[in-house]
């Protein structure tokens, strides 16, 4: 490629409580070998969500040792909220969501950057389909989730068979067209750009990755699919009232 065809990369990390060395500094540490070995510009944007632990250290430390990372702190409570106020703030031609703990590892990235792929709007990771592999993922935990998709594609998002991984890939103007339309601050923040996305007929891919569960996830399966069935039903709600609707 030549040196105008290079892409230009965000990454977004929102951190609640990552400071245990096997999360984030561990995730860190992976990040930076992958940033040197690439020859394009990259940024690492990791926004502190109101931790009670040594996450904001961590990120701090981080930050004075590596120049491409620029910590953030967003106060509203929740993953939607952090990763909007990372996305909103990238300044390259695509940023792509990354969850801390890496169950994706780092250099799949590459997949979702030309010249491996290109010409979308967005990408999402998918852990289902040809070419995808879950390692290690409970069963019980992967029964529900199917659930909640077939939920998402009849409601909110439509012909997509894993919405709900935590890694995505915008271009950066799509980014400032639909994040100030988003109103979830949980879980649910990725449907609902989704929804926008679609509504507004934005081309969105899946990219088949190779995702390792980690037994430390946020996630509470239950608990966590009843709000994210009643926020689908919100975002369907919202749609139907234009919250969604490009304003004039």
């Amino acid at each position: 490629m030549s040196a105008q065809e290079l892409p230009s990369l965000s990454l977004v990390i929102p951190a609640y409580n990552e400071a245990a060395p096997d999360r984030l500094p561990a995730s860190i540490t992976q990040i930076a070998d992958f940033v040197r070995q690439q020859n394009f510009p990259i940024e690492v944007i990791i926004v502190n969500n109101n931790s009670n632990d040594d996450t904001q250290q961590v990120i701090e430390e981080a930050a004075a040792e590596f120049p491409f990372i620029k910590p953030m702190f967003e106060g509203t409570q929740g993953k939607g909220a952090a990763v909007r106020t990372g996305l909103m703030a990238a300044q390259y031609e695509y940023v792509f969501i990354c969850d801390a703990d890496l169950s994706m590892t780092i250099e799949q990235v590459l997949k979702f950057l030309p010249p491996q792929q290109g010409g979308y709007d967005i990408a999402i990771a998918s852990r289902e389909g040809p070419g995808a592999k879950r390692v290690d993922e409970p069963p019980s935990r992967h029964f529900i989730g199917r659930v909640f998709n077939l939920i998402v594609r009849i409601f909110a998002v439509h012909g997509f068979q894993d919405t709900q991984c935590g890694f995505k890939c915008f271009r950066r103007d799509i980014v400032q067209d639909i994040c100030p339309q988003q109103t979830m601050t949980g879980w649910s923040f990725d449907v609902e750009l989704l929804h926008i996305a679609q509504k507004r007929g934005y081309k969105i891919v899946d990219v088949p990755i190779t995702w390792y569960y980690k037994d430390k996830s946020k996630i509470k399966p239950l608990r966590d699919s009843y709000y994210m069935f009643r926020d689908v039903m919100l975002i369907r709600w919202n749609s139907l009232r234009g919250r969604y609707n490009r304003q004039k």
